[in-house]
């Protein structure tokens, strides 16, 4: 494929995701912003009034980013995995892409791109709710350390979605890992607390949980504070991403998950 075509394949899987996103928006943009406001006002306002201050700043600033960061999550794959099943199950369009010269590696950027949007204009939207509950106040330590780990973040679970979609055999197989795996890694991964204030055999539990440095990292580029080192952080998210990528190139490209 040329690189007129190539760019007119991506631009015109990620342009279908976009515009079905806006279409269905309520579905796909208000849900979050609901369950943030409800985070903000339970763990924020009521538990924060009783915790006060956590590592130096008020308990409010300290939750907001990994709030952020779990809205980045689930979005990004949900997004991903449901586009991807719906066009394997419901619309079929699938397998006019695997038929077409559209290489694997395209295929996987035109999905895992709709995930990242979506995951991106999610946490934007849950960062400005929560700038209402902090006083329309919250510092930015390192603007490229929150970019970078959002979006870095955001094709992580994307590519995890994708190879969820790509396997899920039904519309309750897309359901489970979010349940059961993803949410409560996500819970578990430091939003509401520091690690410093677990039992030693807790920290040592949270420390196996990938998701706990990515919260950490996000956090630092706010605040400038987190519990463990930010290039360790750094390490294992692009770890992730690199995995991911070659575990969804090789998926697509034997087709295994995709042959019915």
């Amino acid at each position: 494929m040329t690189p007129r075509e190539l760019w007119t394949s991506f631009y015109t899987m990620l342009r279908k995701d976009i515009v079905r996103m806006f279409r269905i928006w309520i579905q796909t943009f208000l849900p979050s912003i609901i369950t943030s406001v409800l985070y903000f006002l339970i763990f924020g306002t009521v538990l924060g009034s009783q915790i006060g201050e956590m590592q130096g700043v008020s308990y409010m600033k300290f939750v907001v980013p990994g709030l952020v960061m779990l809205a980045i999550v689930t979005t990004s794959y949900a997004n991903t995995s449901f586009t991807f099943f719906a066009s394997k199950f419901f619309a079929r369009s699938i397998d006019e892409i695997l038929v077409s010269p559209t290489p694997p590696w395209l295929l996987i950027a035109g999905f895992v791109g709709g995930g990242m949007v979506r995951g991106i204009l999610v946490g934007m939207l849950v960062l400005l709710v929560s700038l209402f509950f902090t006083g329309l106040h919250l510092a930015m330590y390192n603007v490229l350390i929150i970019f970078g780990f959002a979006i870095l973040t955001a094709l992580v679970f994307a590519l995890a979605g994708l190879v969820n979609g790509i396997y899920a055999k039904s519309i309750d197989g897309i359901n489970i890992v979010p349940t059961f795996i993803l949410t409560p890694l996500v819970y578990l991964g430091g939003i509401f607390y520091s690690v410093h204030d677990l039992p030693a055999w807790w920290q040592n539990i949270t420390y196996a949980n990938p998701l706990f440095y990515l919260i950490n990292g996000f956090r630092y580029g706010f605040l400038g504070i987190t519990d463990v080192s930010l290039v360790t952080s750094i390490g294992i998210l692009v770890s992730m991403v690199v995995i991911l990528v070659a575990t969804n190139w090789y998926f697509i490209r034997t087709g295994l998950g995709l042959k019915q």
